[in-house]
């Protein structure tokens, strides 16, 4: 994998008037909410997002236009105060030239399977990088990332490996970063050790004892900033003996975007601070972008080969990971490990991930999503999987594509 180094060293968010004016007002007020409320049935009923054909996800962004004025609270003596509107989301700053051409990384970025039996000494390189990225045509962002994607690189490492991981921060960076792995038995994880100027390098080892796949992410102050603005990833630590043989491994990973202006609009984004702490997030996406994870750049199966995803929340709302029209045959709540069978959707807590294992039998595009769906279908979270090959009527005779649950 480009820019991640994997070395093997040695083994291993008046009252009667009074009260007729009283009534007048209150009349005069129903009516007005009456009007508003079916104002804002008909408005909503023009927005509906659909979905769209081949199980895929078609969002439908709107930007609602400003109410009108509202009169003030009459002041005492009967004059009118003056008038207030709504504000407006502040225009943003036209979009950023790109430093890198997506900012996704890809769902194939998973380092191979350790076939080795016993421990050995381990080399991970990690550079810390401020980019600017589209988050979707027309509309930027500067990411803070690991290695130029979100999420960083896949690290895959076996239960007893020492692990020396040098954390390199670019000279063009702007703040320090550093890195806390779950995996790390240790004050902070390796933040404590790794706090790393613009320009600078710093190294932590640490031994991987427990098995599972874990995140991992940035802890230099404010750390919220940090990671929402897209720094995370997965270290997977391999059990002994490792995983089953699978087909296809594919690496999925959840988080949120927090910007100055409602998706869908045209320029350049910032961070939104109090979004975050509201957990209001504009954009909830897999693999960092708007479609990180469709068209060319989908998973792709065939009929009758098997799938593992290494899924991941990387961001601070949890994840409820379903796939359309599949099921998952095995499933590693919380990426432990014991696995359970035949589940349609796991849940996946804020700093957590899951291990997700299936058989593919029907061709068709596949999406996986978020089941609060409103991630999915306006915020940017899902992923498609593409399979080919031969029909079994047997297993399913409906269409191949078309709206799912």
């Amino acid at each position: 994998m480009a820019g991640l180094v994997h070395r093997l060293e040695g083994a291993r968010p008046p009252e009667a008037t009074g009260r007729s004016q009283r009534s007048d007002s209150q009349a005069n007020a129903a009516l007005g909410a009456i009007l508003g409320a079916v104002g804002m049935a008909v408005a909503a009923a023009l927005v509906i997002a659909a979905v769209g054909a081949t199980g895929g996800i078609r969002a439908v962004t709107t930007v609602a236009a400003a109410a009108p004025a509202k009169a003030a609270p009459a002041a005492r003596g009967g004059t009118t105060a003056g008038t207030a509107t709504e504000a407006k989301p502040a225009a943003l700053a036209a979009a950023k030239a790109t430093t890198v051409k997506a900012i996704g990384a890809s769902a194939v970025a998973v380092p191979a399977p350790i076939t080795r039996t016993a421990p050995a000494t381990v080399t991970v390189d990690l550079q810390t990088k401020e980019v600017v990225a589209e988050v979707a045509p027309g509309e930027t962002y500067t990411y803070w990332t690991f290695n130029g994607t979100v999420p960083g690189p896949m690290v895959r490492v076996r239960v007893g490996d020492t692990v020396n991981l040098k954390v390199a921060n670019a000279t063009g960076s702007v703040f320090p970063h550093s890195i806390d792995l779950h995996a790390v038995n240790g004050p902070g994880g390796g933040a404590t050790t790794t706090q790393t100027p613009p320009g600078k390098e710093t190294t932590v080892s640490f031994k991987a004892l427990n098995p599972g796949l874990y995140v991992y992410h940035c802890a230099t102050g404010p750390i919220p900033q940090h990671i929402a603005n897209g720094m995370y990833g997965l270290i997977l630590v391999e059990p002994e003996g490792g995983f089953a043989k699978v087909d296809h491994e594919f690496m999925v990973v959840q988080g949120e975007l927090y910007t100055t202006a409602p998706r869908g609009t045209t320029g350049h984004h910032d961070y939104d601070h109090k979004k975050m702490l509201d957990e209001r997030p504009d954009y909830v996406l897999l693999n960092g972008s708007v479609g990180a994870i469709t068209g060319d750049n989908a998973m792709k199966a065939k009929v009758g080969e098997t799938v593992r995803i290494f899924f991941g929340v990387g961001g601070f709302l949890p994840s409820s990971l379903h796939l359309i029209g599949e099921i998952f045959d095995k499933v590693y709540p919380e990426a432990g490990g014991v696995y359970n069978t035949n589940v349609q959707t796991t849940f996946v807590p804020a700093g957590g991930a899951t291990i997700v294992e299936f058989k593919v039998d029907v061709p068709g595009t596949y999406a996986l999503v978020d089941h609060s769906l409103g991630r999915a279908l306006d915020k940017g979270a899902a992923a498609h999987l593409v399979v080919t090959g031969a029909e079994d009527h047997t297993i399913y005779g409906g269409a191949a594509s078309g709206a799912g649950h």
